[in-house]
């Protein structure tokens, strides 16, 4: 077999070479077959990282110049804010009960002319007129350089380059994270519950975030004015709740401003309506910020939404990604998972038929790599996203043991397996039926669990009815429908909780199963599967 060309899963990337160098490196050592295709992106990404390390020190200047204006715009605000206190105490605005009648009737009637909030909104807006001329504009901050989103066939190696270019990265720019799309899914749910949490606790916490006005000389009036300028100056500044997730998804800014950000983002998809607006607002707004998007998808994003749904904020995310990515298709028809290279004394760690000799091999195999790591087959509890946690049936030191109906027959989803591949860097699944339109949930299921193994370089040793090639082959029900499209959804018997989302349930339910089916294309049903079938095999060679 001729050497492969995508990512060994025990590979780990020099962090002291770019893309291109490392690639020409592997392709001349023998381990990656060369690639038209892959050496030009990998140049592409050569070139975007020699301008990020640029890029970090201008934007490590740009936010140390705009937490200074910050600071001094803060300190003239609260200046200017006493400044009028100190004028309505003087002025006597709240009239004292000892003043006269004809007084008083004068300033009702002065009140009573100005709407309701108006006088308000416009002391606001002549104090920050004001602030514009004595602090002067915000700093402007630096160009970031084009992003590159990557698409193309199953197997053609675009995450391969991206892990690349995102190991070259470390030591260069500070704020850096990889996602695959089903952790970025969970973290944005994460994100947005702990902003809602913060925003009711701050409700409660109101007097200690004004507690700077309680010491002042003023009349109790005038503190209360103080208080309602600064509750209206927050209300005026609190971000849109994708904008706030945004602000945290990379780093937390509060800790540290300094420097660039960059996000490595594994198979783009929209495979629902709250995808599509979670993705264009919090991808909008990192992308307005400065962030570098690297991203990988199997379509161009022009194709992400045949389906049509939510088409303005859609085509919004698709004017950003075109203002701010190139596009590059990896364009090679070849599934190089399928050519990394055996020989005669590779272990085996996909067994089918299940009969009494591979079921013997396989209970074998699971005796032998236990005793090697000690051998103490508990069952332990391990903790999941969003205070739930999920049971190991048989756990012994890095290596775990279920069978299908455990992992795929129960409302589990991306956050379990996710947590089980944090956890584990070999998995035993046994008794692996065909998929079937009879058990498409489960087969929904089984292809997230494959995709996050997959990302967290588990090594999978199964016990199988069918060879993987057969596996979503379908029967004579016909072929399954589109997978990639279900995976965040988990059905129980009469329920509607997405469970590998939020523990709460409280992302609406989207269209019957019915009515998806007859809009879903063979296409994406067909990028499902080869995905799958595709990392099953590269996922039984050796770590």
């Amino acid at each position: 077999l001729p050497p492969l060309t995508t990512t060994p899963m025990n590979l780990e990337w020099p962090r002291s070479r770019g893309p291109l160098t490392l690639y020409r490196d592997l392709v001349s050592q023998g381990k990656l077959r060369h690639d038209v295709y892959q050496e030009n992106v990998a140049s592409e990404l050569d070139s975007l990282l020699g301008r990020l390390e640029r890029y970090e020190m201008e934007m490590e200047d740009y936010h140390t110049k705009l937490s200074m204006w910050d600071s001094t715009r803060e300190n003239e605000r609260r200046r200017l804010l006493l400044e009028e206190a100190e004028d309505k105490q003087h002025d006597g605005v709240w009239i004292d009960e000892k003043r006269g009648f004809l007084d008083k009737l004068i300033s009702r009637k002065r009140r009573a002319n100005i709407e309701p909030g108006v006088g308000r909104w416009v002391s606001y807006l002549n104090r920050e007129r004001k602030l514009d001329n004595l602090v002067g504009q915000k700093p402007v901050a630096p160009v970031a350089p084009k992003g590159l989103y990557l698409y193309g066939n199953v197997g053609s190696g675009k995450t391969m380059l991206m892990d690349m270019f995102y190991g070259a990265t470390e030591g260069v720019i500070k704020h850096r994270r990889r996602f695959h799309f089903h952790e970025a899914m969970l973290e944005i749910h994460d994100h947005m519950h702990d902003v809602w949490k913060r925003r009711d606790d701050g409700k409660s916490m109101e007097s200690s975030a004004f507690s700077w006005i309680s010491g002042l000389p003023f009349d109790a009036k005038i503190k209360e004015w103080l208080i309602g300028e600064e509750k209206y100056k927050q209300d005026k500044h609190q971000k849109h709740i994708l904008l706030a997730v945004a602000d945290k998804f990379l780093v937390d800014r509060q800790a540290n401003k300094c420097g660039a950000s960059i996000l490595c983002f594994d198979e783009i998809q929209t495979i629902d309506v709250f995808a599509i607006v979670a993705l264009s607002g919090i991808l909008s707004r990192l992308l307005s910020t400065g962030t570098v998007l690297v991203a990988t998808s199997n379509k161009a994003p022009e194709d992400l939404n045949q389906d049509g749904m939510q088409r303005e904020i859609f085509l919004e995310l698709l004017s950003k990604l075109d203002e701010t990515c190139n596009k590059i298709l990896v364009g090679t028809e070849t599934d190089y998972r399928r050519l990394i290279p055996t020989d005669g004394s590779t272990q085996i760690h996909y067994y089918w038929p299940t009969n009494p000799d591979t079921r013997s091999m396989f209970e074998a195999m699971w005796h032998d790599i236990t005793n090697q790591t000690g051998g103490n087959i508990t069952a332990v509890t391990i903790p999941v996203m969003f205070g739930r946690s999920i049971e190991i049936p048989q756990s012994c030191s890095g290596v775990a043991r279920f069978d299908f109906e455990y992992l795929c027959g129960r409302p589990v989803g991306a956050a379990d397996y996710i947590a089980i591949a944090r956890n584990y860097h070999t998995i035993f699944i046994s008794d692996l039926p065909a998929m079937s339109m009879k058990i498409r949930d489960k087969a929904r299921r089984f292809i997230t669990l494959i995709d996050e193994m997959y990302n967290h370089h588990c090594r999978l040793i199964c016990l199988a009815t069918l060879p993987i090639d057969n596996l979503f082959q379908g029967t004579e029900e016909g072929p399954l429908f589109d997978l990639e499209s279900f995976q965040f959804e988990t059905e129980a018997e009469g329920s509607k909780l997405r469970r590998d989302v939020s523990a709460e349930g409280n992302v609406g339910a989207g269209p019957s199963t019915r009515g998806l089916v007859s809009m879903l294309s063979g296409q994406e049903e067909m990028f499902a599967f080869q995905r799958a079938i595709s990392r099953l095999v590269e996922m039984q060679t050796p770590l």
